[in-house]
């Protein structure tokens, strides 16, 4: 089935951040049209008339956010080469969007949906975590050639290094145990991740 087109104009923006809101506070089941068009100051034609079916309008917000987090890591990283100051900044930064509450919320709803509305999922993984994986299979591919990295399977090991970005504190924090992650354990989970990936990788200049 063909999905509906998203239309773009002056108040799509204003949409989205309404949205956004709404839907972190009431989740997707739970957010109504009346209040994302209130939120965003904008009537409800006007929302449909951008967003005529409400998934579509949560798949662009959780698109949107990806795709600022994903500009924002590429910003810091800019043109560096070494891996463990870029896989420190990505997985920092990984670490950031895991915990956000944002993805927390966005995470559970597409596990929530997942068998009533399996498009959600699948556009949410592609506009998020697949986004994330292509972007550190491009690295691996430039750091290879560079860096004295040996990734035989540059997919694989992209996946690896963005589940060991999840290891302890995103499990805690998807369940609400215990407190919110410090920052000295966020960097101990981004630290353990560089040093275990690497120690497989073969970077030989690493010391």
């Amino acid at each position: 089935m063909n999905q509906p087109m998203i239309r773009r104009g002056r108040k799509f923006e204003q949409v989205l951040e309404g949205a956004r809101s709404i839907f972190m506070r009431d989740g997707f089941e739970g957010a109504s049209v009346d209040d994302i068009a209130r939120e965003a100051g904008v009537s409800k034609a006007t929302l449909y008339s951008y967003f005529p079916d409400k998934r579509l309008l949560f798949i662009e917000v959780a698109r949107a956010e990806c795709a600022r987090q994903t500009m924002e890591a590429e910003a810091l990283i800019g043109d560096m080469h070494d891996p463990v100051t870029v896989l420190t900044v990505a997985g920092s930064k990984l670490v950031e969007f895991f915990l956000s509450p944002f993805f927390l919320r966005v995470y559970r709803v597409c596990a929530a949906e997942s068998d009533r509305f399996p498009q959600i999922g699948q556009q949410f993984f592609e506009s998020g975590p697949a986004l994330a994986r292509e972007r550190m299979i491009t690295y691996l591919q430039d750091a290879e050639a560079c860096c004295d990295l040996i990734v035989p399977d540059k997919e694989l090991a992209a996946d690896q290094f963005i589940e060991l970005c999840k290891a302890d504190v995103f499990p805690r924090a998807l369940f609400g145990v215990g407190a919110p992650a410090t920052q000295a354990e966020r960097d101990r989970v981004v630290k353990g991740a560089v040093e275990l990936f690497l120690a497989r990788y073969g970077v030989k200049s690493s010391a």
